[in-house]
């Protein structure tokens, strides 16, 4: 028998088909919100103290108010994730800066933001294309100033998004000025052929990710060196391995970029020690 599907709104867990959001709530008027999504691997939760300061820092820098403190959000997540018996797969959080009549201007001190929580079962380990090996074409960044603020705006990275859905590959690596940003849901990672694993330096142009940071501090054990700095689609092309990083995808190997193979055109032997690194830390808590 399949259990109904339970989500959070505003303090309730409710069914699925019972959540009802007003049309006037500013995330839906003018994508006022902030989100985070967490993984779950054997129904814990991955990373999500890191996902939970992320959230807090993203609200404060558009002034939206917290909601809860992380202690509180963790327990709320940890019960969605029961209620609704995922073992594996994500858990979603949004705020948003809660319901007024439409005009741009920040509304009255004092209104609630809204908070909508649910989660996904979803295989996040067995996943096959971690095994094949993904393709990925490259498109221009669109996206606004603040790309570090993990903003419910997401129109620039659904048409990216779309664009690799249309070319038949998994994902779309975002470039400005010849330097590759990140993914459209995800960070972009390669390998030079002297073992150096090369990621772009954080700052307002891409989201901090979570699994990023994590990963970096794996390099070590996989025998890598790190460099956060810039590198072109150019160096891309030319890398011995390419990945990306996210909290759905964990290390995701990439094969093929806009039709150029990488490396050998399979899944390189130092991505897939870090993406089993990364699962063997995550399990550990």
């Amino acid at each position: 028998m399949t259990t109904a599907r339970i989500v959070y709104l505003n303090g309730a867990f409710l069914p699925f088909e019972e959540a009802r959001v007003p049309i006037m709530d500013r995330g839906f008027l003018f994508a006022d919100g902030i989100y985070e999504v967490s993984a779950i691997i054997d129904g814990r939760l991955v990373d999500n103290a890191a996902h939970l300061a992320r959230l807090d820092r993203s609200l404060g820098e558009i002034g939206i108010r917290n909601p809860h403190d992380a202690a509180g959000w963790q327990a709320l997540q940890t019960e969605l994730v029961a209620r609704n018996g995922v073992t594996e797969g994500l858990v979603y959080m949004q705020v948003t800066r809660g319901v007024a009549e439409r005009d741009f201007a920040f509304p009255k001190a004092g209104t609630e933001p809204t908070v909508v929580m649910f989660t996904q079962a979803k295989t996040v380990l067995a996943n096959p294309l971690a095994e094949s090996g993904v393709r990925v074409i490259t498109v221009e960044d669109l996206r606004w100033k603040r790309r570090d603020i993990k903003s419910v705006a997401l129109l620039a990275q659904v048409l990216a998004k779309q664009q690799a859905a249309e070319a038949g590959v998994a994902e779309a690596w975002m470039v400005e000025d010849g330097a590759v940003t990140e993914g459209s849901s995800s960070t972009a990672f390669i390998v030079s052929r002297e073992r150096v694993l090369v990621t772009r330096p954080l700052s307002t142009a891409l989201l901090p990710g979570i699994t990023r940071a994590s990963v970096l501090k794996l390099a070590a054990e996989a025998d890598l060196r790190v460099e956060e700095r810039l590198f072109s689609v150019a160096e891309a092309y030319e890398a011995q391995e390419a990945f990306y990083t996210s909290a759905s995808a964990f290390v995701m190997p990439v094969v093929e970029i806009d039709g150029r193979s990488i490396g050998q055109g399979r899944p390189g032997t130092l991505t897939q020690r870090l993406r089993e690194l990364y699962i063997e830390a995550a399990r550990q808590g």
